[in-house]
Parts: structure tokens; C-alpha cells; sequence
């Protein structure tokens, strides 16, 4: 192993903790230190480097709990020689920057999350507004996410992502489809629409919701095949993307909407501003305009004050509304939250990951008994990559890395990317079975 001093290429190393939201700031950084001569990787296992970059999520207790582990991997290798500057970014380091120099002084620089030009003018580095599109894509080449805000302004009780970034800020729809274009020329075919709130775009800057243009714009854009809808709140839900998803052959019939709760009681404490009634007129909307459509969502268990009772309430509505994809949570205490300010009435740990996994027992049945329902039946596939006798693709039905993949066996040879019409014939509880049509 060569220390740095003996290395004439200037390396730096950009590790992701968190979301994708995140994984975007991570391309960009990489992007315009590339601009700069860097060699750059991302997650990368080796460690001699100029410099290592940690890109923070301080999400919930346990992600920010792995951060923190990660920054005291990295000021070790720092110790021992085999990297020479060590610098923490994104969400952990915006909140707890103080808290952090105080504990890791090991660190040589924290930031912010918007400090993307301080970060890139720290390696001596200009840096390039103008290209702040131009992203090192770190996903597989054919697919990418396209972040089309920042912030938030909601209140949910529970939640500290607002304290980390800030109030909602849209960014234009002529900035979005020329970043689309130039992901589109490096071959991406899918675009993944993500945001910490998507249906609240463009109210601060248009005045009005203005997601359905977007997406039609976005749509227009020679080579992007499939638009993927990641996180739209039921609150105030943009009812004019309805429309655009049944008749835009481009539009994923997928939208990821969490709901968190549908107990009453409940939903109010965690300030969520709809009611159960609501969110069951909304579910209904969305079907009858959408057929086909398919609703993944994300719960929240053990908030302060749940009784069984609620919970139980909660169980019965999954099974009633059998949503084809699903995630869960335990409550997390974040400091300075509504909910860790004003309630009391904890639950313990064991019962709130009792209940989380409660719910994934009911929705692993619902998932096991729907993907059953699709033996016999063709899809459109697009092909992720290979591993041993299987090449593994998704519908339009699964976004990567949280769905189910498809497993398929074809007489010839495909390629990264490739849409393929796969017949399935077999079915496990989240994944699927098929073969290639000739």
C-alpha cells in the first residue's frame, strides 16, 4: 500500500450516506472536481486518497448513528497515512456542524449542505455554476434521478429534514429539461422525479403548482423513455398529474405517496393535515383516473401515544387498500421536533419494531398473493444488468433499489438497459420470474 505523498494524481473519494436526494449532491460535487482535473470515484473501498469527502444523512437516529461511523472509519485511515484531507457535507454535518468539530476534530472541514462552491474552492478547484447540471452519473448509466427541488415546507411533527433544508425551493422547468437532456445524451432512459416534496413544485416560483408542465416537458426529451413520481404528499395532492400519467405513454402508472398513518388522532398529532376520510377519497381518485396504477407508500409506527387500538386501525386499512408496494418505520425521536417537544407518551423500543415488523408480515402476504396474480401475464421490462443465470430487470411497476426486480431468462443476449417484453412464470413474495419474448 502507497502512501499519498508517493501518488502523482490528484484522487478524491465522495462517499453517500442516505438518500438519493443526497447521491445527486454527491454527482455534482464529483462532477465539478472532475472539471478540475481530480480523478474522482465514488463509495469507493480503497483509501489512498488526496481527499475524502462524506456526504451525511440525518435522517432518523440509526442513519445518523451510521455517519457518524463511517466519519471515525475514515479519521483512522487518516491516521495511519492512507488519506491525506477528510471533510464531512450533507444533512448531518448542516444541523450538527458545531456538535461535530467539537467531537471529531479529526475532521478537516465541515459543510453545510448548500455549500457546494465552498467544498470544490477547498481543493483549489473553480467552481462552475453553469454546469451545475452536468452530473457524474453513479447509478447505472440508464437510469437517474432528477432532483427538481430542495427543502420543505411542511410541518409534519415528527420530521427534522425542514431544520436541515430549509424551506421549499423550486427549481425551473428550463433548468430541468436541460439537465434531462444532457443525462438523456449519456444514455439515461429513465429519470426518476424525486424530491423531499414533489407536490408542492413550483408554487414558490410559478405561484402555482406546475408538476403536470414538468413532467410533460420532461417527457418531450428525445431518448427518456420512463418518468418515475417519487414522494408526493396527500396533502394538497396535485390532482392535474392524474391526467398526464393515464395518457403519457412515457408517465410510470407508479406514484410513491406516504401516508404515515390513517388513524385520525394520529394523523393530527403528527400535523399532517388530512384525515383518514380524505386520504380514502384521494386512494380512490387516483384509481378510477389511473387504471392500473400502482401505489407504493410509507408508514410510521410507535409515533408517541399510538395506541393498540390505532394500530390496529392502521393494520386493517393495509389490508383493505392492499398497496403493491410498502415500507415502515419505527418512530424516531428527532430533537427539536414538534412531537419530541410536546409528547410524552413514548412507546418502547421493542413495541414500536414489533408493530413495524407486524406490518411487514401483512404486507409481505399482500405482496406474495398480488405478484401470484401476474404469472401468465407480459410486461415491458427494462434490464438492470446479469448475475449468474439471470439477467434482472423491473416493470414500470418498480423503482430501483426499494422494489421488487424481475428475474428472466433469454435466448439471447441483453444488454444494460434494454426494454424487453418478459411473460411471467413464477412468483416469489416481492420478486417476479419471466422470460424474453422471441
Amino acid at each position: 500500500m502507497h502512501k499519498i505523498s508517493d501518488m502523482t494524481k490528484k484522487r478524491v473519494n465522495v462517499i453517500t450516506m442516505g438518500c438519493s436526494k443526497n447521491l445527486v449532491d454527491s454527482e455534482v460535487l464529483l462532477s465539478q472536481l472532475e472539471k478540475g482535473k481530480f480523478e474522482v470515484m465514488h463509495d469507493s473501498n480503497d483509501t489512498n486518497f488526496d481527499a475524502v469527502f462524506i456526504n451525511t444523512c440525518g435522517f432518523i437516529q440509526d442513519a445518523k448513528q451510521e455517519s457518524i461511523d463511517m466519519i471515525l472509519d475514515y479519521a483512522e485511515a487518516k491516521k495511519r497515512g492512507e488519506i491525506s484531507k477528510l471533510y464531512v457535507m450533507g444533512c448531518l454535518s448542516e444541523r450538527y456542524q458545531h456538535d461535530l468539530e467539537a467531537e471529531l476534530p479529526e475532521v478537516d472541514r465541515y459543510f453545510g449542505k448548500f455549500d457546494m462552491k465552498a467544498m470544490v474552492e477547498e481543493l483549489k478547484v473553480t467552481y462552475h455554476p453553469e454546469y451545475i447540471y452536468e452530473r457524474k452519473i453513479t447509478t447505472p448509466s440508464h437510469f437517474a434521478y432528477l432532483k427538481i427541488s430542495e427543502g420543505c415546507n411542511r410541518s409534519c411533527s415528527f420530521c427534522a429534514i425542514p431544520k436541515m433544508t430549509g424551506r421549499h425551493k423550486s427549481r425551473t422547468i428550463e433548468s430541468l429539461v436541460l439537465e434531462a437532456r444532457y443525462l438523456a445524451k449519456k444514455g439515461v432512459k429513465e429519470l426518476l422525479l424525486i424530491a423531499q416534496d414533489l407536490s408542492y413544485y413550483g408554487i414558490d416560483i410559478y405561484g402555482k403548482n406546475r408538476l403536470a408542465e414538468l413532467i410533460e416537458r420532461v417527457s418531450g426529451v428525445e431518448g427518456i423513455e420512463w418518468i418515475r413520481l417519487h414522494y408526493l404528499y396527500p396533502t394538497k395532492f396535485p390532482m392535474d398529474i392524474l391526467p398526464v400519467m393515464r395518457e403519457n405513454p412515457k408517465v410510470c402508472k407508479y406514484l410513491d405517496m406516504p401516508l404515515q398513518h390513517i388513524s385520525n388522532r394520529v394523523l393530527k398529532n403528527m400535523l399532517r393535515h388530512v384525515t383518514r376520510e380524505e386520504t380514502e377519497a384521494l386512494i380512490a381518485k387516483i384509481k378510477t383516473e389511473v387504471p392500473g396504477v400502482v401505489l407504493r407508500t410509507t408508514l410510521l409506527v410507535g409515533f408517541p401515544g399510538e395506541t393498540e387500538e390505532e394500530f390496529n386501525e392502521l393494520t386493517e386499512f393495509i389490508q383493505e387498500q392492499k398497496f403493491e408496494r410498502l415500507g415502515v418505520f419505527p418512530y424516531s425521536q428527532e430533537d427539536g421536533t414538534y412531537a419530541a417537544d410536546n409528547f410524552s407518551d413514548k412507546l418502547d423500543e421493542e413495541t414500536k419494531q414489533g408493530r413495524a415488523d407486524e406490518i411487514m408480515e401483512i404486507q409481505q402476504a399482500i405482496s406474495a398473493e398480488l405478484n401470484r396474480q401476474k404469472i401468465g401475464k407480459e410486461f415491458r421490462v427494462i434490464i438492470d444488468n446479469k448475475e449468474a443465470d439471470y439477467y434482472i430487470g423491473r416493470t414500470e411497476f418498480d423503482s430501483p433499489e426499494v422494489d421488487g426486480e424481475v428475474l428472466i431468462t433469454s435466448a439471447k443476449e441483453l444488454r444494460k438497459g434494454d426494454f424487453v417484453t418478459v411473460r411471467i412464470n413464477g412468483a416469489e413474495d416481492y420478486d417476479l420470474y419471466g422470460e424474453v419474448l422471441a
